[in-house]
């Protein structure tokens, strides 16, 4: 059985960035389970991954356009320290959800200036080209219930009932 629309893959990978630092790895843990053709990987590894079997291993490389996107400067704005009601210690990294006219959307600190905080809607991965190391553990057929839910049950997937 080969990897294609709806199927459940499993995948082991190891995630690097253009330097070649590791930014994220299944090594050493379960494999990472989805459901192949529905968005839930980025398109570039996806279609990598199409008409592939269990057992291969494959070297992608993923365009910043086929990956996280390119970064878009007007999802960087200043914000005023008091937009931040409730929380005393803001700090660069912090991570919060923010209503945007696409809807709710994660912003970064990036920087903090007197009253003004900086935050970044980005993927912190937006920009760049990444590779990822993959091999394929698994590929079965998705079940109603899965497809259903748009996710994967059981095994490296999202819960046990």
């Amino acid at each position: 059985m080969v990897v294609a629309q709806n199927k459940v893959v499993q995948i082991h990978y190891t995630l690097t960035n253009e330097a070649g630092a590791v930014l994220d790895s299944s090594s050493g843990g379960e494999p990472l389970a989805y459901i192949h053709g529905i968005g839930n990987l980025i398109p570039g590894l996806e279609k990598a991954l199409e008409g592939k079997g269990a057992g291969e291993k494959l070297n992608v490389k993923v365009s910043a356009e086929e990956g996280y996107g390119v970064r878009d400067p007007a999802l960087v704005q200043d914000v005023p320290r008091r937009a931040f009601r409730g929380i005393d210690d803001i700090r660069v990294g912090m991570q919060f959800q923010a209503d945007s006219n696409q809807g709710p959307r994660m912003v970064t600190v990036t920087r903090i200036a007197g009253d003004m905080v900086t935050v970044d809607g980005n993927h912190p991965l937006a920009g760049e080209d990444l590779t990822f190391a993959v091999e394929i553990a698994e590929v079965r057929d998705a079940s109603e219930e899965e497809l259903a839910h748009g996710h994967v049950h059981g095994a490296g997937g999202h819960h046990h009932d």
